[in-house]
């Protein structure tokens, strides 16, 4: 909250804006930003002035890494002793069961994003450089590589990626630096460490596999859906029709980039986009959305009930009943503020229903998508809004368990039957 005030005064500055912007706006770009969802009232690469530009890149980098990252770097750099609430704290934050890994995680998160960053700059830099010369394509690449990487969806193009929807070096670099961004740090944590395919941990097989497969169906499912859509994949060619279904996939699941008319889009397919939105991106990761692992696990729950299975088995290990709890608690909270996020907005705003949930949806996922409603939002709509991104970004289940005091009872009932389904 603090750092999205801050960042909030600082873009309202002068110096930071070409013509005048309100507070409000101010206010919902920066949180826009430090959330890394990328929704916008404004145009970035017109509206802010170069300084504006970079105080978004910079509030995108802390979002995306996250502040328990960089308070227990910057407390181990000086030399702080870290307390014990602060320990189970980090904990929760990196999803770890073990203190001595608290270190170890958070110097691996800064490394990891600085080398695939650096190798996104200078990609895009030089596929840049010979059309607008070095320094603007240094400074474009910077932005976009920050961007992209922590799933945030902010671009200094009017248009986003839509002028390079054919660009084989710009679409797949972006693409990669999302998926790299989302599917988790200690998913590429673990593939360094142990570099063999029979010696990677459970998880990280299941978000491997699973964000190939997610990424994989959405490519083909909107490459079905629009190859006919004059206004979006019907008047590419074959190879920049694939690109763009492959970039429209991949990027849905929290990056917020589009290379198409997402107004444009067949209602088909904003309803897949929002399934896949509400999915999201890995654990202790740039992504937000419900996560891949909740969604596996809810799957295998579902499937070993279906089949009579009395344990939660994924790749011969079994799922504790606890594991299934958060996933399910996640799952409910995340859908009842998503609904009282459309509830709401249905009220103040008379737009297409679809459109609505798909913005809702794009904002407590953390996406950025938009099928250009939320700059025609009233202020009370927009505020939603706001507060949607902030509640998914923090984490349903984390803004929950601030709220909410825990108790432990001694007192154990006795079971009773409960009809359901």
């Amino acid at each position: 909250l603090i750092l999205i005030g801050l960042g909030a005064f600082m873009l309202w500055l002068p110096l930071s804006t070409r013509q005048p912007i309100s507070f409000f706006t101010a206010l919902f770009t920066a949180t826009s930003a430090v959330t890394v969802t990328g929704l916008n009232l404004v145009d970035p690469g017109s509206t802010f002035t170069h300084t504006g530009q970079i105080i978004i890149a910079l509030l995108i980098q802390i979002g995306g890494l996250g502040f328990v990252t960089l308070a227990v770097v910057a407390a181990l750099t000086l030399g702080k002793k870290i307390s014990i609430k602060q320990q189970a704290l980090a904990l929760e934050a990196f999803n770890q069961t073990s203190v001595s890994k608290i270190r170890q995680t958070a110097y691996s998160v800064f490394k990891i994003s600085a080398i695939i960053e650096i190798a996104g700059v200078i990609i895009l830099t030089l596929r840049w450089w010979p059309e607008s010369g070095f320094v603007s394509a240094l400074y474009s690449a910077l932005f976009h590589a920050v961007s992209a990487f922590n799933n945030a969806g902010f671009s200094l193009y009017s248009a986003n990626m839509a002028g390079f929807v054919a660009d084989p070096i710009v679409i797949l670099t972006m693409s990669a630096l999302i998926i790299l961004g989302g599917i988790g740090f200690t998913v590429l944590s673990d593939i360094n460490a142990k570099r063999s395919w029979s010696k990677l941990r459970p998880y990280t097989k299941v978000m491997i596999l699973a964000t190939l497969v997610l990424n994989l169906v959405g490519f083909v499912l909107i490459w079905v859906l629009e190859f006919n859509n004059a206004d979006t994949l019907g008047h590419l060619s074959f190879s920049g029709q694939a690109l763009a279904a492959w970039f429209q996939s991949v990027t849905t699941r929290t990056a917020g980039f589009n290379s198409l008319d997402i107004a444009k889009l067949t209602d088909t397919s904003a309803l897949l986009m929002i399934l896949l939105m509400f999915i999201g991106g890995g654990s202790l990761s740039t992504a937000s959305g419900i996560k891949v692992g909740t969604f596996v696990v809810l799957l295998a729950a579902a499937y070993s009930y279906i089949f009579r299975r009395k344990e939660i088995v994924l790749l011969k290990r079994s799922i504790s009943p606890e594991i299934i709890q958060k996933s399910l608690a996640l799952l409910l909270i995340s859908t009842a503020l998503a609904f009282a996020g459309v509830f709401l907005i249905s009220i103040f705003d008379k737009a297409p229903f679809l459109s609505i949930v798909f913005e809702v949806v794009s904002a407590l996922s953390t996406v950025g998508l938009t099928r250009d409603l939320t700059p025609h939002l009233s202020a009370a709509s927009q505020a939603i809004l706001i507060v949607l991104m902030y509640a998914g970004r923090l984490g349903p289940l984390t803004l929950v368990y601030s709220i909410a005091t825990q108790t432990r009872s001694r007192i154990r009932y006795p079971e009773t039957e409960m009809q359901v389904g």
